[in-house]
């Protein structure tokens, strides 16, 4: 065979491990090895690939002489190249390996250019100031490898004459043809790289541009209206064919493609991809329409990516992504930004909530301040005091120890996680001055389960609710009334209920909860402050009958004052 002939049957060989090499730069885990972050699992697909590139290239090779001209080096220098001496090595050693088990008088000399080759193209990488190299030092790089196999050959395979001639008529294609290969592969994985990088700095100025826009919105919180907003910033700035957010039960606003029944009025709230991801907490991919869960005819959503929105461990919501082009599959880069802007949002509603429950905190002490200010409540405990002072003094001096008490309670321990028995002991001062200044008009019990004294609640969580059942509920009645405040351990919930007599609420008691009229934001402060640091299941719930009564219920985890303390701090 003529050297034109066996060059030009080389070169064909080649531009199998060159295909090979595309495919290679598309796959998942290649920005994790552009990153220098493979795994273990990761180095074993790695090794696994390219040493099969490397084998391939050996059984693809050229009888002659009772060897083979063959592209096997492409494979082992392309893994030093890129990933290290290590993996080098190790593809070399796998690729030599077999080579020398298919015998041949250059099976030994194969073999041992085969790891090094694998070593030295790994050390290169290791001292090269760019990574991959230039295609023009692969090319290099690829003549010196294929005369070092040349060299080992003549060193090691015997008869020398027939090892001579061998060289004499191989080295020059396979020089040519390998260098030319292994040149167009590293091409191949840098061109890749640009392309990335390329694509992650679009990305990176969407975010910022995404970011920049959404976040006064965002300090709204997750509610229709900003949702809304929220998708049509992305939606300008990106190719999606539409846009969706939602909370745990429904779609909070839709842009793009069939938003005519994908919408916030769709009848089904949840499209079955969603309630997955909600559930699980974890992104999911719907490659196709079946997957998405749309059961209306001929829409044209065909695949989708669907983020969980949290607060910390809570899962909140949802972002979701849609294409609408049958080939438009996600990759790993739709991936990262969708998740990008995932954990953006989510950062900035957590942020949002921080300062919510602030707020709330804020709120609820500067009520508490007024209760014990408000010129009623002061004179009338003071008046009291004072008739006692005359009547029975041991009674004026414990009442005044208790409405000091008050005072400095609500100044020290307001906004903070602090056990039961100290929350109790402050209702008590309270309740005490409240039945002194009402006398016969208020009668209280209370039964409380003793295990509930050692575990956490936030402060000022119980008095509000015992106060407007005073207020609202027996004051309003000229006879009076009473209040019972029952509280026990539910499994793993701490489970508090106050109950009293008096006038009830004429209109749906739950709406007071997030809508509390002007100057009754005392129990609607206490559920949002619960269900800000415990979620969404915990925080009151109320019955009420009007003239018969009203009945409300706290419940919160059973934890520890330190646990709770963590949970909050954490939370806002």
């Amino acid at each position: 065979m003529t050297v034109e002939v066996l060059l030009f049957e080389m070169i064909k060989r080649i531009s199998i491990a060159v295909v090979l090499g595309l495919i290679v730069s598309q796959m998942r885990f290649f920005d994790r090895l552009i990153a220098h972050k493979l795994s273990t699992k990761d180095s074993t697909i790695f090794i696994i690939i390219f040493a099969g590139i490397a084998i391939a290239g050996t059984y693809a090779g050229i009888p002659i002489d009772d060897a083979l001209a063959n592209s096997r080096m492409v494979g082992i220098m392309a893994a030093g190249l890129i990933a290290g001496p290590r993996i080098g090595g190790i593809v070399g050693l796998l690729a030599g390996i077999h080579r020398y088990s298919l015998g041949g008088f250059t099976a030994l000399a194969c073999a041992i250019s085969s790891i090094l080759e694998g070593l030295l193209a790994g050390i290169i990488y290791r001292y090269s100031p760019r990574t991959p190299i230039p295609a023009g030092w692969a090319l290099l790089i690829g003549c010196i490898g294929e005369l070092l196999q040349m060299t080992i050959i003549l060193l090691v395979a015997t008869p020398f004459a027939l090892a001579y001639h061998l060289v004499s008529e191989i080295a020059l294609p396979m020089t040519i043809a390998n260098s030319i290969g292994l040149s167009l592969f590293i091409k191949i994985i840098k061109d890749s790289m640009h392309r990335r990088e390329i694509l992650k700095a679009s990305q990176s100025q969407s975010l910022l541009a995404i970011a920049r826009q959404s976040v006064s919105y965002l300090r709204q919180g997750l509610t229709p209206d900003t949702a809304t907003a929220v998708v049509k910033i992305i939606k300008k700035h990106t190719a999606y064919a539409a846009v969706s957010v939602t909370d745990t039960e429904r779609v909070l606003a839709y842009i793009g493609a069939e938003a005519n029944h994908h919408g916030p009025e769709r009848p089904h709230p949840l499209t079955s991809v969603t309630v997955e991801s909600l559930r699980t907490g974890k992104i999911h991919i719907a490659y196709n329409h079946d997957e998405i869960g749309c059961n209306v005819p001929h829409c044209t959503l065909q695949s989708a990516l669907v983020v969980p929105l949290t607060i910390k461990d809570t899962i909140i919501g949802s972002l979701k992504l849609y294409y609408t082009e049958p080939s438009r599959i996600p990759d790993a880069s739709d991936i990262a930004f969708a998740q990008g802007l995932a954990d953006l949002f989510s950062t900035q509603l957590e942020l949002t909530e921080i300062d919510r429950q602030a707020k709330l905190t804020e709120e609820a002490k500067m009520q508490a301040l007024h209760t014990q200010i408000n010129p009623h409540f002061l004179f009338n405990t003071l008046n009291t005091i004072s008739s006692l002072i005359r009547t029975n003094p041991e009674a004026a001096r414990r009442l005044l120890i208790k409405f000091s008490q008050l005072f400095r309670f609500t100044l020290q321990y307001t906004g903070r996680i602090i056990s039961f028995q100290k929350e109790w002991e402050q209702v008590s001062a309270f309740l005490e001055i409240a039945v002194a200044r009402h006398g016969d008009r208020l009668f209280v019990t209370h039964t409380i389960d003793p295990a509930l004294f050692s575990y956490g609640i936030p402060s000022l969580t119980l008095q509000p609710i015992i106060e407007n059942a005073i207020k609202h509920g027996l004051q309003p009645r000229e006879e009076g009334g009473s209040i019972s405040i029952l509280g026990a351990v539910d499994g793993d919930d701490m489970v508090i209920t106050v109950i009293d007599d008096g006038v009830g609420f004429d209109n749906d008691p739950t709406y007071y909860l997030e809508h509390p009229p002007e100057g009754h934001i005392g129990i609607s402060n206490v559920h949002k402050r619960l269900q800000g640091i415990y979620g969404k299941k915990y925080g009151l719930s109320i019955t009420s009958e009007p003239e018969e009564g009203t009945q409300i219920t706290i419940r919160l985890p059973r934890e520890l004052p330190e646990e709770a303390t963590r949970r909050h701090i954490s939370t806002i």
